[in-house]
């Protein structure tokens, strides 16, 4: 298979597909719209997944699972949630396909197996689980509830891109309820930190922290709290959401407790989660033309070491060094690292083939470099090489590592901070977007019918007013009514 990849400039699109199915990460399946996460790009998740599992249970939180299917009646039952997600729902009708009678060897539906009921495949799980937690919460005492399910959701959509959008995907989805209004707002605010922390120190993309205007919250929400970033291509990604869900759920459910004066009310809940999108907003966010560039602390493989050598003798050689020094060294410090003495393939082609995997980490080592102590690292990021002794190799490597993780971080705060931009025009709102790309800054009055006229004008939504905004009088962008302070505008995966 031919490892060229269009480059950014040419074809940013092309060049984001092409990483994701030449660097081994997934493919297409044979279902429209879903797709087929190949062992490489599912170790990545599974680094992802439990850095975050750590995190989750560190703040108090515990796993479980619920099922797929929604009875129609349930998902029902929050209106707003129920609208917001109804065009994207796949629907079970029957129980049972049986042989065509006029069709031989084919099969069809069963007519006569049709449910009673209809059941909706798990677009998000809030119906199905504050359905379940009706029986579990009676009384304060059963306060908080905080359990989190990682699992898989479909949401039928048209237009899909591997990772970004498919009609199935994986995600972990917290659901936690909670005696005040005060507790559920800040197990909302923690879980956000939570995705911020993950977002900018392992996966090295800063994000900005904010809230959602109410076109743009989630359905069923009283607030929606985000992390936004931005890719090379200067759009933004969404890349976690934390909701606040007031009792809207548990008044829909029923759910209630008795409080310490034995008086009955409605629980307060939130709702928080990121999924497999995240894979391709780190792929879009730091690789580059000649592949993927993978942060130390969530690659899958962080060193490769790769032999060169002519016969048995030199490989033997090397082969003790590697396996009885360097690589019992990097593991006892948690270092994943690969051996690749395959002989089916050249050290070059090795070499370009880690490169478009994006280990951060490549290890040369040869006969010559033995007899002169030393080895050759090549880094990921930088593509620098320089010559090591073998004398403390593996900590300089774990130390090389760490140095890695902070410059793609670096890399990708200095792009997005250039990449911010105030406006006080609509014309300079405009150029912007279509220019320079990025987030703009700009004023809005706060009216979700502007806030539409502006989606409309220039694809651009608002994603979000930062936490940290500071207060300023001045002019929507495109009323010119008054405003107290900017939002961040921005087209948007």
């Amino acid at each position: 298979m031919s490892k060229e990849i269009t480059s950014r400039e040419q074809d940013y699109s092309q060049w984001y597909i092409d990483l994701v199915l030449k660097g081994g990460l997934a493919d297409y399946s044979a279902v429209k719209g879903c797709m087929v996460i190949k062992p490489y790009g599912y170790a990545l998740w599974e680094k992802m997944r439990d850095a975050l599992d750590k995190m989750f249970k560190d703040t108090g939180h515990v796993n479980a699972y619920f099922p797929l299917f929604v009875p129609k009646s349930l998902f029902e039952a929050e209106e707003k949630n129920a609208e917001g997600f109804a065009k994207e729902c796949a629907v079970v009708t029957h129980y049972r396909l049986k042989t065509d009678p006029d069709n031989k060897g084919k099969l069809m539906v069963d007519p006569e197996a049709k449910l009673e009921e209809e059941l909706i495949v798990r677009p998000t799980s809030e119906a199905i689980i504050w359905n379940t937690y009706k029986g579990w919460i009676q009384s304060y005492r059963d306060l908080p509830l905080l359990i989190n399910q990682w699992a898989n959701v479909v949401r039928w959509e048209m237009r899909t891109r591997l990772f970004l959008r498919t009609a199935e995907f994986l995600w972990q989805e917290g659901h936690t309820a909670h005696a005040t209004a005060m507790e559920a707002v800040a197990e909302t605010k923690q879980m956000l930190e939570v995705y911020a922390d993950f977002a900018e120190n392992w996966m090295a993309v800063p994000v900005i922290k904010g809230v959602k205007t109410a076109n743009e919250r989630f359905a069923g929400a009283e607030d929606t709290y985000c992390i936004e970033a931005l890719m090379q291509d200067g759009k933004a990604l969404q890349a976690g959401t934390s909701h606040f869900l007031g009792q809207n759920f548990a008044k829909a459910f029923d759910v209630k407790f008795s409080d310490k004066e034995n008086k009955l009310d409605y629980v307060w809940a939130t709702s928080w989660g990121v999924s497999t999108r995240l894979i391709g907003g780190l792929v879009m966010a730091h690789s580059d033309d000649d592949g993927l560039i993978l942060p130390p602390r969530i690659a899958p493989v962080q060193v490769v070491i790769v032999p060169i050598y002519k016969g048995d003798d030199q490989k033997a050689r090397i082969d003790d060094k590697v396996k009885n020094e360097l690589i019992p060294a990097l593991k006892a410090a948690n270092i994943s690292v690969k051996y690749d003495d395959n002989d089916n393939a050249r050290p070059g082609w090795k070499f370009a083939e880690y490169e478009l995997k994006g280990v951060p980490v490549r290890i040369a080592l040869g006969a010559r470099d033995l007899d002169n102590n030393v080895a050759e690292v090549a880094r990921r990021d930088t593509k620098e090489k320089a010559s090591y002794s073998l004398d403390g190799l593996p900590e300089k490597i774990i130390s090389l590592l760490d140095e890695i993780q902070v410059n793609i971080y670096n890399r990708a705060k200095a792009y997005r901070d250039s990449h911010i931009t105030e406006v006080n025009s609509w014309d300079e709102f405009m150029q912007v977007l279509d220019e320079k790309t990025g987030f703009v800054s700009a004023h809005w009055d706060g009216t979700g019918e502007t806030e539409e006229k502006i989606k409309e004008l220039s694809k651009a939504t608002i994603r979000c007013i930062p936490l940290d905004n500071k207060q300023e009088a001045g002019k929507c962008v495109l009323t010119g009514n008054p405003s107290t302070q900017r939002v961040l505008f921005a087209r948007a995966y």
